[in-house]
This record gives structure tokens, C-alpha cells and sequence, in this order.
């Protein structure tokens, strides 16, 4: 089975790619750890990819599909793949498709987990982790059961990602709302996507997509 997981930043992606993974023996394509990989190999691909990030320049298309195209030829990519964070644009999901129709594969269905903006903000706005052991909380949601001390370590330092704020995660809501949310009607139009309702408990989520996808709980 062949899957896309579609969603703004903080919708669970990665988390619920992370289940299936773990559940169905697929395997989790993430562009942004191919490219790390590619960088820290040396390869020439590898350099040139380096350059381009360090000057703070997007990667092309043709150079990311082409590592994704190499990535589901190794062996543990024969029962299935897991796309998450990519396609992000209508050019990029053409791309994709051209290739995988010349290996004779194809997509079996595109996830999207479909969020509240102004939930998604609180979501991600209100997250911080231990300084220490990288425990994570949520102000409103998960705060330590002492404030100011983590409940797994007992540390007094916590962290805040730069952009877990709510001007950037606005900003990026509005680049998802402009580039990749044109996929919605693309992949609706070839009747294989599934929409879940990601405002759910993780579990909930979890339910949902098997059930979308015709498979039994894990």
C-alpha cells in the first residue's frame, strides 16, 4: 500500500506515519531526512544539495523526486510507502505521478487530516519540552503536574521550538492554505482521497485512518 498524509504543520503526520509504519510494515518517506542523508554521504547530488540549502534556497522538485524515486527501489520499500510532507505543491504531485507510472506503481489512497486553524495555533503555540530529556508538554493541554518541573526527570529547564509561535504557525497555515491544499480536489478527482478529522485524541485519529483505508485495527 502506498499512502500520502496530507495536513498543515502540527496536524499529527508524522505521528500517525510513525503507527502505520509500525503496524503494516510501511515505510516512512520523509524528504527532509533524504536530503540530510544526501548531504551528510558527500555524494555529488549530496553537495549540490547542501549548497542550495545553505544559501537558504528551495531544493528542485526534479532533484527531490529523483531521491524519492531511488529511495522506493530499495527493498524495503516492496510492500509499501508512507509520503509525508510531500507532495507539497500541484507541480510536485504531477512530478510524482509521472514517475511512479513509470515503475507500473501507484497511490493507494491520500490521507488528509483535516484541522481547525485557530485549534492548530493553540496546538502548536502552547508546546515545550525538558531542556533535559526532551519530555513534552503543552501549556494548556499536557503542563507538567508540577509547574516548572519535569515529571520525568525532575529538571528546572524547559525549551520552546523558535517557531512553535503563533505569527509563524499563521504564516505557515497560509503558505499550506495557498500551495498544498490545491491537492485536496487533485487527488479527489481520482477518487482516492480520504479525509479524518484530526481535531481527535491521537488514538481516535489512529481508528479512523485504518478505517479509511479498509484495514483492521492495529
Amino acid at each position: 500500500m502506498n499512502l500520502i498524509l496530507l495536513g498543515p504543520p502540527g496536524s499529527g503526520k508524522g505521528t500517525q506515519a510513525i503507527r502505520l509504519q509500525e503496524a503494516d510494515g510501511l515505510v516512512q518517506l520523509s524528504t527532509g531526512e533524504m536530503l540530510r542523508a544526501a548531504v551528510a554521504s558527500g555524494s555529488e547530488t549530496g553537495r549540490l544539495v547542501g549548497s542550495i540549502m545553505e544559501a537558504g534556497e528551495l531544493v528542485p522538485d526534479d532533484i527531490i523526486v529523483s531521491m524519492i524515486d531511488r529511495r522506493i527501489d530499495e527493498p524495503d520499500c516492496a510492500g509499501g510507502f508512507i509520503l509525508d510532507g510531500f507532495p507539497r505543491t500541484l507541480a510536485q504531485a504531477e512530478a510524482l505521478d509521472e514517475m511512479l507510472a513509470r515503475k507500473a506503481r501507484r497511490l493507494d489512497a491520500v490521507i488528509e487530516i483535516a484541522v481547525d486553524d485557530g485549534a492548530l495555533v493553540e496546538r502548536i503555540a502552547g508546546r515545550f519540552s525538558c531542556a533535559v530529556c526532551g519530555a513534552g508538554y503543552h501549556r494548556r493541554f499536557q503542563p507538567a503536574a508540577v509547574e516548572g518541573v519535569c515529571d520525568r526527570c525532575g529538571a528546572t529547564r524547559f525549551l520552546q521550538r523558535p517557531d512553535d509561535n503563533e505569527e509563524t504557525v499563521r504564516t505557515r497555515l497560509v503558505a499550506y492554505h495557498a500551495q498544498t491544499e490545491p491537492l485536496l480536489p487533485y487527488y479527489r478527482a481520482r477518487g482516492i482521497l480520504r479525509s479524518v478529522d484530526g481535531m481527535a485524541g491521537i488514538d481516535a485519529v489512529s481508528t479512523e485512518i485504518r478505517a479509511a483505508l479498509g484495514v483492521s485495527a492495529a
